[in-house]
């Protein structure tokens, strides 16, 4: 592969500690890229100067003097296409079964809500959908609360809001705008409607 007229003027210390920096998840010293790489404290520092400089000239990464070390890091300009694909990403990591979107739902519109009143509601056992939305931080429960399972309230989370783009729980579209949007369409468009290991979900509406 050819290179690249900006690869051509990087030289070879600045593509090493560039590197370094990229698979770093904390901040590095430039004393102990220094020491990697075996060269001087100097020239390690002016080829983090060139790296900083080149990031400068509208690049999506930047260079964080953070905590007596360096950091890579997305421009602070783009945070809101970051933190959307972010949320995309989480989306598409969590796997529910139509028995959990049901489950969330109702938690959603009727929090803060009992297990009595979830299966009320539904008419089946949540109890192993709860735990599974439970276990992906969908949703929680105050760690005071009753130690019955029955009378424990349950709430969305903020990771909740995250992935389905909502600014808070008044965000949330009426009911009638669920109709009107999805009429034509049974299912959310977000998350992936399969069943859990084992069929977790299927069983817990049986």
């Amino acid at each position: 592969m050819p290179l690249t007229e900006e690869n051509e003027n990087m030289g070879l210390l600045e593509r090493q500690i560039e590197a370094l920096l990229f698979v770093s998840p904390q901040p590095v010293s430039a004393a102990t890229m220094a020491d990697h790489l075996g060269v001087s404290l100097e020239r390690v520092e002016r080829a983090v100067a060139a790296i900083k400089n080149s990031y400068a000239k509208g690049r999506g990464l930047t260079l964080l003097n953070l905590a007596g070390g360096w950091q890579m890091a997305t421009a602070p300009d783009l945070a809101d296409t970051v933190e959307s694909f972010s949320a995309y990403l989480s989306m598409q990591r969590i796997r529910l079964s139509r028995a959990a979107l049901e489950t969330l739902s109702v938690i959603a519109y009727n929090q803060p809500i009992t297990m009595a009143e979830i299966e009320e509601i539904r008419s089946v056992r949540c109890d192993r959908v709860v735990e599974t939305l439970l276990k992906n931080g969908l949703i929680d429960r105050p760690r005071r609360e009753n130690k019955r399972k029955s009378l424990r309230r349950y709430r969305t989370t903020n990771k909740f809001l995250e992935i389905f783009g909502l600014s808070s729980i008044s965000a949330l579209p009426t009911l009638e705008e669920l109709r009107e949007d999805y009429e034509d369409d049974e299912e959310l468009p977000s998350v992936e409607e399969v069943p859990t290991e084992e069929g977790e979900m299927e069983q817990s509406d049986e």
